[in-house]
């Protein structure tokens, strides 16, 4: 795979484990078969920034556990060498937590999965 890359913005209280984020969207990417250059960008923040998130671009006056903006609502066309901006996804840490705690399951597990969740509809595969 050509060259993705993957700035990852992480609120300084939050202990994330960026090389497993990253691992979890080159699986994804590849099993899509998307070819590089590739760039997404994650952001881990607290529930405050995330209702501020939502309540902007959705409406909605809570917080959530993850959102994603894609850049090109899935259209996935870029010219020649031109880097695929498929968009951000932005997680609310502490909402992760709890999911994670209710659902019985490791914090690492969840967050592989809203990565996974979220890098799908950036690829414009919604909920079936």
């Amino acid at each position: 795979m050509e060259k993705v890359t993957i700035p990852i913005f992480v609120e300084s209280r939050y202990r994330v484990d960026r090389k497993r984020i990253k691992k979890t969207i080159l699986k994804v990417l590849a099993e899509h078969e998307i070819k590089g250059p590739v760039e997404v960008s994650v952001a881990i923040v607290g529930d405050r920034k995330m209702r501020a998130l939502s309540k902007k671009y959705k409406g909605e006056d809570k917080t959530r556990n993850i959102l994603s903006f894609s850049l090109s609502e899935g259209e996935s066309t870029h010219l020649g060498n031109a880097v695929l901006r498929l968009g951000d996804i932005v997680m609310s840490y502490p909402q992760v937590i709890r999911d994670a705690s209710k659902e019985e399951m490791l914090v690492d597990d969840k967050v592989d999965e809203l990565t996974e969740h979220g890098m799908l509809h950036l690829l414009g595969i919604g909920h079936e």
